[in-house]
């Protein structure tokens, strides 16, 4: 019960994270390494560290995306890294948890 307590609370902050980083990404001036800094940021807040390889950005520099082309921010961690428990029994392993989030790109056209 506990560990997929816990796997459920996760998901639900990486899912804040990914929406937090498209946000930034959508807006005009924002760049890969801010995006990816603000989800790590996020995470931290959470009490969850990650590093910005956890976290990818398509395109690589939102910037280069036009009026209203899709912008992705996905975030991946593996659970064995997140669980409460020493071992996790059921969840342990190769599981990984992520999100994605796509938003249009908001410029001036």
């Amino acid at each position: 019960m506990i560990e997929f307590g816990r796997a459920v609370m996760v998901q639900q902050i990486i899912t804040n994270a990914s929406r937090e980083g498209a946000r930034l990404a959508v807006l005009d001036g924002s760049t890969g390494t801010a995006v990816k800094t603000a989800v790590v940021n996020y995470m931290q807040r959470a009490s969850i560290t990650i590093t910005s390889d956890k976290v990818t950005v398509t395109p690589t520099e939102p910037s280069a995306a036009g009026y209203g082309e899709p912008v992705t921010v996905a975030v991946s961690i593996p659970f064995s890294q997140v669980s409460w428990l020493p071992t996790p029994w059921f969840l342990g392993g190769g599981t990984q948890l992520s999100a994605s989030t796509v938003m249009r790109r908001e410029t001036v056209q």
